[in-house]
């Protein structure tokens, strides 16, 4: 399985930051000391070009964030300094969606060792994001002619309001968040499905409304093909999540989101999305869980011929 990383674009940030950055190097790590990816397939990701983002962002927003001028409390409200390192790992971060996606497409499964910026909105970030790499890879493959519906499959902790927003009246791409409730961000945008969770809901309450909210974005969407933002940020532990969902919960998260694409024959991109656990360690658990079952499914389609190219 095809798997893209950019961590080594590093986004310097202060000393006693809360964004736990060193995941991403840590899970690349793990990932190429697995079986998950063959030789020559866990691989750098092309940067976004300004055409790419400019089908998901507005040009004054994306020449600012280029350029350096963004206002003070716009560089606040997406919670990074300002860079353009930052700019770089941005836009590598959002090419490995497109990468995973086109790697999905001809494969039925890749993932992105990054991504899910769901908080970035069309003329603004937020929320740690600044582009948003969903909306930019679904109209990267619909512009490609590779696609005609997509289905975002959110289920990081927090809603996907940048993404709901971004893409609010595209009927090509369907746009469901499962989310807490109480939690960031305190104004939710209207997604095409919200499932919104009360603090504190276990394994059980968080997989039951995962099964039927999959199950009616599917059937409302009919995609040909699927981007799943994997957060790690329900765990029990997360500092952020207010959720109270295990690992084996979120293992099944995994298996019940990939298998239900994989049965209706439907290709996953599959992104990391959020997580903010006091050990990186359980951050790292909980990805790589998710990478190494759409890994499973992979070889399931290779084993059986059934690949997409």
């Amino acid at each position: 399985m095809k798997v893209f990383y950019s961590d080594h674009f590093v986004l310097p940030l202060p000393e006693g930051h809360r964004f736990p950055m060193l995941k991403y190097s840590a899970l690349r790590e793990r990932v190429a000391a697995s079986s998950v990816c063959g030789p020559g397939e866990l691989r750098e990701p092309d940067a976004v070009t300004d055409g790419e983002i400019l089908r998901a962002h507005n040009p004054d927003y994306l020449r600012r964030v280029v350029s350096g001028t963004l206002t003070d409390k716009e560089v606040r409200r997406i919670g990074f300094p300002w860079s353009g390192r930052m700019v770089e790992r941005s836009r590598r971060a959002s090419g490995g969606t497109v990468g995973a996606c086109l790697a999905a497409l001809e494969e039925g499964f890749a993932a992105n060792l990054a991504g899910g910026t769901h908080h970035a909105f069309a003329s603004r970030g937020e929320g740690y994001c600044v582009f948003n790499d969903s909306a930019i890879a679904a109209r990267a493959v619909q512009a490609a002619g590779l696609v005609e519906r997509v289905v975002v499959i959110d289920t990081d902790v927090h809603q996907g309001n940048g993404t709901a927003a971004i893409l609010a009246g595209d009927p090509s791409v369907f746009t469901f968040s499962i989310h807490g409730e109480k939690n960031f961000p305190f104004h939710k945008e209207k997604s095409d499905l919200d499932v919104p969770l009360p603090d504190g809901a276990d394994d059980g309450t968080f997989l039951d409304a995962l099964t039927a909210g999959l199950e009616r974005s599917l059937d409302a969407s009919d995609p040909g093909l699927a981007i799943y933002l994997a957060g790690a940020d329900p765990f029990v532990g997360d500092r952020l999540g207010r959720l109270s969902v295990t690992k084996e919960g979120l293992a099944e998260r995994d298996r019940i989101v990939l298998e239900g694409c994989r049965e209706r024959g439907v290709p996953v991109a599959v992104t990391m999305a959020g997580g903010y656990s006091e050990d990186v360690r359980d951050i790292v658990d909980v990805h790589f869980g998710s990478v190494s079952r759409a890994g499973e499914m992979a070889h399931l389609n290779t084993e059986r011929g059934l690949t997409h190219g």
